[in-house]
């Protein structure tokens, strides 16, 4: 409607991250995250860092139930065909959250409970102009992955000589 709302996810738990996308004109495809503060919000497409603005999510968090959208025409556009994929943490399937690397060649290490199949990250407190990141076990089978994607670029999949990162039995570690 372009009016504050909130809108129904029936996920039985509050979505720790959300991406949004107008299908009906050419727009960024939006995301919130539950690290960020509830007024702020990114874009998958751009390497610029999140951005706090009240009219994206009513500054308001999610819930077990719902999820609140403001006036932006990012998330709620009037008359456009909208959809917003949410994603919830479930225990040994999914983690959501935020570390501090540690500037280190013997990177950090961090703790999901779980292997993982898929990691995707962006550095947001370096500034902006850095990549978002997107690094699987399907295109990349055996550890010390160095093929990424850069949902942010429009370069093709990329590899980085160095191993870029361990998935190991418990998260990751750069």
């Amino acid at each position: 409607t372009g009016s504050n709302a909130t809108v129904k996810h029936g996920l039985n738990s509050a979505p720790a991250w959300i991406i949004f996308k107008d299908r009906s004109a050419s727009k960024d495809w939006f995301v919130y995250h539950q690290s960020y503060s509830p007024a702020t919000g990114g874009k998958l497409n751009s390497t610029a860092n999140p951005s706090a603005d009240s009219t994206y999510f009513q500054n308001t968090a999610t819930t077990s139930s719902v999820f609140s959208i403001g006036t932006a025409n990012t998330v709620n556009a009037s008359s456009n065909n909208m959809i917003a994929y949410c994603f919830a943490e479930k225990q040994g399937y999914s983690k959501f959250g935020s570390y501090t690397g540690n500037g280190n060649a013997d990177g950090t290490f961090v703790y999901t409970g779980f292997k993982p199949a898929m990691v995707i990250l962006k550095d947001y407190t370096s500034g902006s102009g850095y990549n978002w990141v997107i690094l699987d076990n399907k295109r990349d089978p055996s550890n010390g992955l160095d093929r990424r994607l850069q949902p942010s670029s429009n370069n093709a999949e990329s590899t980085d000589v160095s191993n870029f990162c361990d998935f190991l039995s418990n998260g990751f570690k750069w």
